[in-house]
């Protein structure tokens, strides 16, 4: 129930991703949009997402715990996305209102992170050390798959009925997903509803912080420790990657192969799905078989293989094998990537903070997303389009050398493989790796 939850989550927080990032790039890419004013949308639709580290300090402060630690800023947020799908549709922007669509997308997106730290705080609340490979799996496998639905999805309806009908189909689907969160409870004997009967846990009454002070002073502590700040890094060029590849993509089938939104949506959707099976399979598995760190340095060297062939093949990005192989590889390997790491970061955290420290490790690597969107946006000053594959792969360098170098968190099981080896007189002290 845990693992599924998480699960059906993650699939909707992908869908105003899977619109915002994609289908609408797509359909400003196919209907005309120059390269700076897609790079400026997504730039400003990713943006939230570097800033949600604030979401954390809030919901570790205040909640509504005889409804759990998370479940009332879920539904409270679920209920903003809609919201702001609502207000898209009366307001219809088209392809040539970039500002407006880049705050409507701005606005979904601050919406969407609520969400997600939400259920991030409520994954390393309820997961167990042994579930967290697994579980990572599970959530961004389900990311990749409510993504690529409704990059499919709505990329096909754009086309034929409008935008307005795209926003109106998340927002139908976001709200079949509110009804899924008021169907259960964190922890026994909670509230369902605020007017239940029920009380607050007693493990949450425990680690909930009462006051501002000692949110920061947990959280100062626990992120300025030497692989915490070593770890940081990482998150970033991964998110480099992702956003540099995310607006490259319909720039590169619009421009070089002359494909039309639909036909880059259901790549992209494709390849999202692909990437979800992926992670819910082979993800997790790997994670649990060689750990985290060996499985993340893995991937990186796969992912500088692609950049590299890509930014010495440009002569060949007319070629539709290539564009579409580049698509699933890219695509695959993000959240693969993104798979492997999450338990570093769910072990690098403190407990008492979970939500916020957690939550300012992936605003790090969002606002890596909103620089390499930046990037993208600014190509044509320093060499065009095949320029951004030097920006995404001095990032996936960088992680490369830090992961090979520094000693991060290793599974608890690790030290007592390693105790049971030792002679009885010794002690085993923890160290990371």
């Amino acid at each position: 129930m845990r693992l599924f939850t998480l699960f059906i989550l993650y699939v909707g927080q992908g869908m105003p991703i899977g619109l915002f990032w994609f289908a609408i790039p797509a359909w400003m890419a196919a209907n005309g949009a120059s390269v700076a004013d897609v790079g400026s949308v997504i730039a400003l639709t990713a943006l939230p997402w570097s800033l949600k580290f604030v979401n954390g300090f809030f919901m570790d402060r205040y909640t509504y715990l005889p409804m759990g630690r998370r479940r009332a800023w879920l539904l409270g947020s679920q209920g903003a996305m809609i919201a702001c799908l609502v207000t898209a549709i009366l307001l219809n922007p088209g392809v040539t209102d970039v500002a407006l669509l880049g705050g409507i997308g701005f606005a979904v997106n601050m919406a969407t992170t609520f969400q997600d730290v939400a259920v991030d705080g409520l994954a390393v609340d309820i997961m167990e050390e042994d579930e967290r490979a697994r579980g990572s799996g599970m959530m961004f496998g389900g990311q990749a798959i409510g993504i690529a639905a409704a990059t499919a999805l709505t990329g096909a309806v754009i086309g034929t009925y409008g935008a307005p009908a795209a926003y109106a189909i998340v927002a139908l689907l976001i709200g079949a997903l509110c009804v899924y969160i008021l169907s259960f409870n964190e922890r026994d004997g909670e509230r369902r509803f605020p007017w239940s009967k029920g009380t607050s846990h007693p493990r949450n009454l425990a680690i909930q912080a009462e006051a501002w002070w000692p949110v920061l002073r947990s959280t100062f502590v626990s992120l300025t420790k030497l692989p915490s700040v070593l770890w940081v890094p990482v998150l970033f060029g991964r998110g480099i990657f992702y956003g540099g590849l995310t607006g490259a993509t319909p720039m590169i089938g619009s421009n070089f192969l002359g494909w039309n939104e639909a036909q880059i949506s259901g790549l992209t959707a494709s390849a999202g799905l692909i990437a979800g099976v992926l992670c819910l399979t082979l993800g997790g598995w790997l994670g649990d078989k060689f750990g985290a760190k060996r499985t993340a340095i893995g991937w990186l060297f796969v992912q500088l293989a692609v950049v590299s062939i890509m930014y010495f093949s440009v002569d060949q990005w007319s070629d539709e094998r290539l564009f579409m192989a580049f698509v699933y590889a890219w695509v695959s390997l993000d959240f693969l990537l993104t798979v492997a790491c999450l338990p570093i970061s769910m072990r690098l955290c403190d407990v008492s903070v979970a939500a916020t420290q957690f939550t300012i490790y992936m605003a790090l690597s969002n606002f890596g997303i909103s620089f390499g969107a930046f990037m993208l946006s600014r190509v044509e000053s320093f060499g065009g389009l095949p320029s951004i594959f030097l920006v995404v792969g001095a990032g996936v360098v960088t992680s490369i050398v830090l992961l090979v170098t520094v000693r991060y968190p290793r599974r608890p099981e690790y030290f007592a493989r390693l105790a049971a080896k030792l002679p009885h007189d010794e002690v085993l002290k923890p160290r990371v790796d």
